[in-house]
């Protein structure tokens, strides 16, 4: 099984890229946030893989991931949630990678409001996932998941969702995902225990962009 790739990266596009490591050619799909994050073909990369067989004695397709976590969410998603194969999984995925600290609060929370508007999943799929998940996404750790419950623990009144809007808003404005999350972890860095809206984060990110 393979675990993770490491090559020089000779193409991408929104859904898929292709990584030659020991001189063979690997091609995996991709979600568009990680298409976006990973360098320019010729340069090297490194992606964390999940193989997917398909039935019916389909052939094996790769799916990648920037980091450890975003595999194990992917995982999640497909194992978890009824009806959810690899291809939706991976839909899903871009989605909550907003904020995977923030989506895995609104689970717990049964908050359907902020994963139709904050995520952009429809009605019927945020009861799905809140239905599928709420078993199993309170044992996953993410980075900033530790950060946001302290400050909360603390007296901030961050609302649960405001930091994946101010991530939304600034991906809308053209930032790509690790620009924007360098700037709002400095944010809630810079003013702990802060009644911080998404607009006023948005702003606070900004100066920092």
């Amino acid at each position: 099984m393979i675990a993770s790739l490491r090559g020089t990266l000779l193409a991408k596009d929104a859904e898929r890229v292709v990584i030659e490591a020991a001189g063979v050619g690997y091609e995996i799909s991709v979600t568009a946030t990680t298409a976006s994050a990973l360098p320019e073909p010729g340069r090297g990369a490194l992606l964390h893989v999940a193989e997917s067989v398909a039935m019916y004695g389909g052939g094996v397709t790769l799916y990648g991931f920037l980091t450890p976590c975003d595999k194990e969410m992917f995982l999640t998603f497909r194992d978890c949630v009824p009806g959810t194969g690899a291809k939706k999984a991976l839909e899903h995925l871009d989605k909550a990678s907003k904020s995977l600290p923030d989506f895995r609060r609104a689970v717990l929370d049964k908050d359907a409001k902020v994963l139709i508007g904050v995520f952009g999943f429809t009605r019927k799929t945020a009861d799905k996932l809140i239905d599928g998940l709420k078993d199993s996404i309170a044992a996953l750790n993410f980075p900033g998941a530790e950060r946001l419950a302290g400050a909360r623990g603390a007296g901030a009144a961050i609302p649960a969702g405001a930091m994946g809007q101010a991530l939304s808003a600034l991906a809308a404005l053209g930032y790509n995902s690790a620009e924007a999350r360098a700037a709002l972890s400095a944010v809630t860095e810079e003013h702990p225990g802060e009644a911080l809206d998404a607009e006023r984060i948005i702003r606070l990110a900004l100066k920092r962009l």
